[in-house]
């Protein structure tokens, strides 16, 4: 039976023999979380970034969705239960929502996981969505930032309609351990 858990202890050499130089992998819980809390990563990477949906999806943002992937070039997977190794081998950057700022339970969840990958030696950055982190700076180009995600998100304008904060604001940190 193939592995399907994210990193093992067995395999969590092999995984960082692997890594390319410059590659992301952006963990998101849920369509619209990349661009909410990763726009400045997405736009600036080296390389178009891999985004890896991990929770449940419904029809209309996964289509959605997919309008990042031709504005932006990005690759994408959707899993709903376990991320397959191969698909995070690669990467020498990961960005997994914040553990401990976040307040969605599926944020949470992933952002502990991330947590785990930190304390296994890779290079991890948390990122934030709901903009209530100690450690945010404004965006340099939020109306760019505003024109793509209504442009890809229509369905969650509501969210930003009146709160400026989801394309003003981002924030990264980093964990010492």
């Amino acid at each position: 039976m193939e592995e399907t858990s994210i990193v093992t202890t067995e395999n969590q050499d092999k995984v960082k023999q692997e890594k390319k130089d410059g590659e992301i992998v952006i963990i998101a819980p849920h369509c619209d979380d990349e661009l909410i809390g990763c726009y400045k990563v997405i736009t600036e990477a080296k390389y178009p970034p891999v985004i890896i949906y991990t929770g449940q999806i419904d029809a209309k943002r996964r289509k959605e969705s997919l309008k990042l992937k031709d504005s932006t070039g990005i690759a994408m997977q959707f899993y709903t239960v376990d991320i397959p190794p191969i698909l995070v081998n690669p990467a020498t950057k990961f960005y997994f929502p914040d553990p401990a700022y976040e307040t969605h339970p599926e944020h949470r969840k992933w952002g502990f996981i991330g947590e785990g990958f930190a304390r296994g030696g890779f290079d991890v950055t948390f990122y934030n969505t709901n903009m209530n982190a100690p450690y945010l700076y404004e965006v340099p180009s939020p109306d760019k930032k505003r024109e793509l995600l209504e442009e890809v998100y229509p369905s969650q304008k509501s969210l930003w309609k009146y709160d400026h904060k989801y394309f003003l604001f981002e924030g990264y940190c980093r964990w010492i351990f």
